[in-house]
């Protein structure tokens, strides 16, 4: 899953970009309103950490104009901000964010908020992702199959969580390298096929189906029975 956040104090952007990316999330940031449209108008978000008060263009500018885009399509948005009023909550709410955290926050809540955010759109419900015979516990950055415990990279981790939240869909190099891999990636790189070669090596052991399968001139897909 990819990240953007949005926030002109250097520090804590910084900050909670290394915690994110520590989380197997692929984190891009932006320092200010007007680097951050540009950012979203060239790179598909699965969320924004977004601050209200921004240079150039505020936060909730920015999350009107996202949310103008499509509701289907468009991330999900989590304001960070230190206006933690009930007024300041109801009009950030109303102007298309989907959660409110207000500063000083504790980095573990902000993981669990988004989390949750990014768990709208997949198929499983909590912490356990689930999709066939594959487990995945989000919090605790553990991936079972048959029970049997996987011993993933970060990156790896990342491309399995993205994998179980479009089961049975055909997902494209393009596709992954955008929601899983951060802006400093050389889309040029056979790092995707790489990485899911790993990935599908650990997966299976012995005589087990292999649950990723390559859909000619597609690109890759989690099979949901597998």
């Amino acid at each position: 899953m990819r990240i953007l956040v949005v926030e002109d104090e250097r520090d804590l952007a910084d900050a909670v970009a290394r915690g994110l990316d520590r989380e197997g999330y692929a984190v891009d940031v932006a320092y200010d309103g007007d680097e951050a449209l540009e950012k979203i108008s060239l790179n598909d978000y699965d969320l924004l950490c977004l601050d209200i008060n921004l240079p150039k263009r505020n936060g909730r500018a920015i999350a009107r104009a996202v949310k103008a885009e499509g509701s289907n399509g468009s991330p999900r948005v989590l304001m960070l901000t230190a206006l933690g009023e009930i007024e300041d909550r109801v009009a950030g709410l109303d102007d298309g964010a989907d959660d409110y955290l207000s500063k000083p926050f504790d980095f573990a809540e902000l993981a669990a908020r988004v989390r949750a955010l990014l768990r709208r759109d997949g198929s499983s419900s909590g912490a356990l992702l689930r999709c066939g015979s594959i487990e995945l516990d989000t919090t605790r950055h553990e991936a079972k199959r048959f029970d049997r415990s996987l011993r993933l990279s970060p990156k790896e981790f990342a491309l399995l969580r993205y994998f179980m939240s479009r089961p049975g869909e055909a997902l494209s190099q393009e596709d992954l390298l955008e929601h899983v891999w951060d802006e400093n990636a050389d889309p040029f790189t056979h790092t995707v096929r790489v990485t899911v070669m790993t990935l599908r090596r650990k997966l299976v052991e012995g005589e087990e189906p292999q649950p990723i399968e390559t859909v000619v001139g597609r690109g890759y897909r989690l099979r949901e029975d597998a």
